[in-house]
């Protein structure tokens, strides 16, 4: 009763406690696939509502902002273990940003991991700031000439076998700890040590280490029965082997509500009196690994990058969808030397590393029509299920 009265006065389903762990992480736990439902449903409402909000101030800066060509390029390492349910990353990719007015076009080669087969794509985003919203932001698969309308009003049975998928895999929490993190000047050569200072494309650039950035994730599966276990494990190692999902036939099925936990003894006293952050825990008993990384990285600092931070965040919140871009814009949020980070290391999963480089930058003008979808295109819906 109190979730439900909760969610209808629009209480926000992203918060997290102190261990990263949201509501909806919890109720997957809990297992009541009706409340599973409801979070999820509120979630994606108020992500779209958020991205409205926003929308007029991008709009206003990106319009003050003049019209450039931007090459970005991304390349991932370390990338053994994949996180269940990331079904596309990028290994390794070239970016190209067009932007013109209010609108923004990205071009990406795409690496298809559905089943752990890398194939190169021909996508590209568009997001068209003159359209309404519900018909801003489009996917074009250049091959296939067929388009997806991001952000569309998901059906009743997308949102079934979302659930579905989220009562029977792991329950993930990660979170990038920034608290003691600081920046040393790299350093170069052997007897005669000298801070490093390198050409990064078309500009000079200062060097960095980075110190004391710790990436903190989190597993929970106490939701899970045995068969849910070995049906995942099977299907990761079909995956690893370069086997096909669909033809193994692990397409998720109709998940039933749980078995509730058994009532807590916590009082309420007990509950309010605890530590900050340390809150007794409520529901199912927890079967949980942790992991921390330490990550050493480096950053590339140009003062000569025609674009400030904040020009560069307002386009990266625009295409912030994309899981990758978003963790891009995290990190360049972060208090950094001076300059503009032409090159950086980014933690992008718990076992993933991604070096970005700002490869090439120039103000531009651009033929309009590359900001629309070709006529020749068919609309397909379900193209991108994981977008």
């Amino acid at each position: 009763e109190c979730a439900h009265l909760l969610l209808a006065h629009n209480a926000p389903v992203k918060v997290k406690n102190a261990q990263g762990w949201s509501p909806l992480a919890e109720a997957i736990s809990y297992g009541d696939r009706q409340m599973i439902t409801a979070l999820l449903r509120k979630l994606k409402q108020q992500s779209r509502e958020s991205v409205e909000e926003k929308r007029p101030r991008l709009l206003k800066a990106l319009k003050e902002l003049g019209d450039f060509y931007l090459e970005l390029h991304w390349d991932f390492q370390s990338w053994e273990n994949i996180v269940p349910l990331l079904s596309r990353i990028l290994p390794s990719d070239a970016c190209k940003i067009y932007k013109q007015g209010i609108n923004i076009r990205l071009d990406t080669t795409l690496i298809d991991f559905t089943d752990m087969k890398c194939q190169r794509g021909d996508l590209s985003f568009i997001f068209n700031g003159d359209a309404a919203p519900s018909e801003s932001f489009v996917v074009l698969d250049n091959e296939q000439k067929v388009y997806q309308r991001i952000h569309h009003e998901e059906s009743e049975m997308e949102t079934e076998e979302e659930v579905d998928i989220l009562m029977s895999s792991d329950i993930y929490s990660a979170t990038l700890s920034t608290k003691s993190i600081s920046f040393t000047r790299a350093q170069t050569g052997w007897l005669f040590r000298e801070d490093k200072t390198e050409r990064v494309g078309n500009f000079l650039a200062d060097f960095y280490l980075v110190n004391g950035l710790v990436l903190e994730s989190r597993k929970r599966r106490e939701h899970l029965s045995e068969e849910d276990i070995l049906r995942n494990k099977a299907i990761m190692e079909s995956l690893s082997k370069g086997g096909n999902i669909m033809e193994q036939n692990f397409e998720p099925v109709r998940r039933q509500s749980l078995t509730p936990p058994p009532q807590n003894t916590i009082t309420w006293e007990e509950y309010i009196s605890a530590e900050n952050g340390k809150a007794p825990h409520l529901g199912r008993e927890l079967v949980c690994k942790e992991n921390k990384k330490t990550f050493k990285a480096t950053i590339a600092m140009s003062q000569e990058f025609p674009l400030g931070i904040q020009s560069i965040l307002n386009v990266l919140e625009v295409i912030a969808p994309f899981k990758h871009f978003n963790k891009l814009r995290e990190f360049v949020q972060m208090k950094l030397p001076p300059g503009f980070p032409v090159k950086l290391d980014i933690p992008v999963f718990p076992t993933i590393t991604a070096t970005v480089t700002f490869q090439e930058f120039r103000y531009d003008e651009f033929d309009g029509s590359i900001f629309t979808i070709p006529d020749d295109y068919k609309e397909d819906p379900s193209r991108f299920p994981d977008l």
